[in-house]
């Protein structure tokens, strides 16, 4: 078993991870990379202000995906089966030598109805919320139930340095949500704000507090304040993967992993996933590559869970894409890059 030694970025307590998220980039005509990269010069002593001069920074998950192209090679280096039911992974979010997943438990799947009721394309379903706490080998610490009736899916996390951010919506377009967070220390769970619309994913700002999400398949952005109330809401102006699953990166920025399904003209369908570094203030796609990689049982590794940690040199990418009742069931897919 390999060994990974934790980077510590943007505000992270001693020996705390920041994760990453991604999104894919389109392979024919990938957007031009945009290096980001802001350093203060701080006077000698003024601690307090050399802690807020880190938020200003890129992480150095960000400075390294900056340089990755369509060309990287990403190496296998570990595979580890979850020995435990795992059902539909969802998020992932690293803190020190633990891993977050999150997952749904499906015991009902939702129904399409022929037309909407009450503003609904599908019943509601039943099932029950999950965040996993991890051993970087794999091994299950704890069960953490998250939501209540109807909301019962978790969606992509963050953790921002102090709490892990896991929002939980309801299995349903234009639905309802609740953001919640989790005590890294006691694992002791808590209510932040609910919002009338389905939450799939969460990023805290570091910087000005504020946090970001993003809708059913990505389609819209949401930004609240740090009570919970929605300041803002736009369009995502990328349509070329969903983002399922973003951490914060430094200066305002998140990386978001992401996939999508495309159906050539034979009705032959295939998952195309990637990568992105985006910028919360504008929307902007900062920098995108797709990601070639595939899982035991044929998704693309940006399928759901997954984020990036640097290492020196090394970006290195974790991704647990399958189902637990798939082929192998749940593996966490460890990758590792040089850009």
């Amino acid at each position: 078993m390999l060994r990974f030694s934790p980077s510590v970025t943007g505000v992270l307590a001693a020996g705390v991870i920041a994760l990453t998220g991604s999104i894919g980039g389109v392979a024919a005509t990938a957007a031009p990379s945009t290096q980001v990269s802001v350093a203060t010069q701080v006077p000698a002593g003024v601690e307090g202000q050399q802690r807020s001069d880190v938020v200003h920074q890129l992480s150095p998950e960000a400075e390294l995906f900056q340089s990755t192209t369509r060309s990287t090679e990403w190496d296998l280096v570990e595979k580890v089966s979850l020995d435990f039911e795992t059902f539909h992974p969802q998020g992932m979010a690293l803190v020190g030598d633990r891993i977050y997943p999150s997952s749904v438990e499906i015991i009902e799947p939702t129904v399409p109805y022929d037309e909407p009721v009450d503003g609904m394309d599908r019943s509601a379903g039943v099932g029950q919320g999950h965040v996993f706490v991890l051993t970087r080998d794999g091994e299950l610490i704890k069960d953490i139930e998250v939501g209540e009736g109807d909301v019962y899916h978790p969606g992509g996390i963050d953790f921002d340095g102090e709490q892990v951010w896991v929002p939980v919506a309801e299995y349903r377009p234009n639905s309802a949500s609740i953001a919640y967070t989790i005590d890294p220390e006691t694992l002791q769970i808590t209510e932040q704000f609910r919002h009338d619309d389905h939450v799939g994913g969460v990023v805290r700002d570091q910087q000005t507090g504020k946090i970001n999400g993003v809708s059913w398949g990505s389609r819209d952005f949401f930004t609240w304040n740090h009570h919970g109330k929605l300041k803002d809401q736009s369009l995502n102006p990328s349509h070329f993967i969903d983002y399922q699953d973003c951490d914060y990166s430094g200066h305002r920025t998140q990386l978001c992993y992401g996939v999508t399904n495309v159906n050539n003209d034979a009705g032959q369908s295939f998952e195309l996933g990637g990568i992105a570094l985006t910028d919360l203030r504008t929307d902007e796609i900062l920098h995108e590559v797709p990601v070639p990689m595939v899982s035991t049982a044929g998704h693309t590794i940006t399928r759901n869970p997954a984020t990036l940690e640097a290492d020196g040199e090394v970006l290195r990418l974790f991704a647990a894409p399958d189902d637990g009742e798939e082929t192998a069931g749940t593996e966490l897919f460890v990758y590792e890059a040089r850009p």
